[in-house]
């Protein structure tokens, strides 16, 4: 099997390395493509794979080609491997905002297709990532790449018209959290606490909340209530995030967002 990466950022580093380090694929199976000959050399090295600064070599007679390149790049490269892929091939998009019709439009012809947005926690084999697939596309195929998927974190289908949607809410949501554990240690350093030990603190306390949703299946509102002890410290906070307008505040930046992303 050929696997295909035209673009070798952080996000098709971090797929590669869960894929590999789970055992999904191999090194010998996967080629991959940059911009630049230091990249391609660094990559070769730290993952074994195949390297070229050629998007075509990659590209010709893959099996699955993963376009991994910034939304804005996406008619310039598509224009320059067109030719290459073959009526098999699937072609899988990381690329927020463009969709499935924006890509074939690209092509010129009917492709195989699969979109999905990942996210950064795949970094270290957390991440959450939605998909949607596109006609043609066999069972055998979506379940070969669902397994890929799975392998740095969790995947969900999701029908194309919450493509934007999966941006705002796992997407680009990294980012929410990181400020969120940014505040709290903060805090905890205004009030006195060594840096290094309040975001530790900060971000153990945000894992194991997570943990408690997926694995418990309560509420989170449930799980809240349950913090908040009559006349006590939690729910005093709450109160000021309430004030403050934190749930609507999400919402809103979780909006422009989704905006964003149909916008590209």
């Amino acid at each position: 099997m050929k696997i295909g990466f035209v673009g070798l950022g952080n996000m098709a580093k971090a797929m590669m390395e869960g894929m590999l380090n789970q055992g999904v694929v191999s090194a010998d199976e996967i080629y991959g493509s940059s911009k630049t000959n230091k990249t391609a050399i660094d990559v070769a090295a730290r993952f074994g794979i195949h390297t070229s600064t050629d998007n075509k070599v990659v590209a010709k007679d893959a099996d699955y080609l993963f376009l991994a390149v910034k939304p804005q790049f996406f008619p310039q490269v598509i224009e320059e491997i067109k030719d290459e892929i073959n009526q098999d091939t699937v072609v899988i998009s990381i690329a927020a905002g463009k969709t499935m019709s924006f890509i074939e439009e690209c092509f010129g012809k009917k492709v195989k297709l699969i979109r999905c947005m990942p996210n950064t926690p795949a970094l270290v084999g957390e991440g959450c990532t939605g998909y949607c697939v596109g006609e043609g596309v066999k069972e055998s195929e979506i379940s070969t790449v669902e397994n890929w998927l799975n392998s740095f974190g969790k995947c969900h289908q999701v029908p194309e018209k919450l493509m934007d949607v999966v941006v705002g809410v796992s997407g680009s949501s990294p980012a929410y959290v990181f400020m969120f554990i940014e505040a709290m240690a903060d805090q905890a350093v205004a009030e006195g606490m060594p840096r290094a030990q309040a975001l530790q603190m900060a971000a153990q306390s945000v894992l194991g909340s997570a943990k408690m949703v997926l694995e418990t299946g309560i509420h989170p509102g449930q799980l809240k209530d349950m913090v908040c002890s009559p006349g006590g410290t939690t729910i005093q906070a709450v109160k000021v995030l309430e004030e403050c307008g934190m749930r609507a505040s999400v919402m809103d930046a979780m909006e422009a967002c989704i905006e964003k992303s149909r916008s590209l």
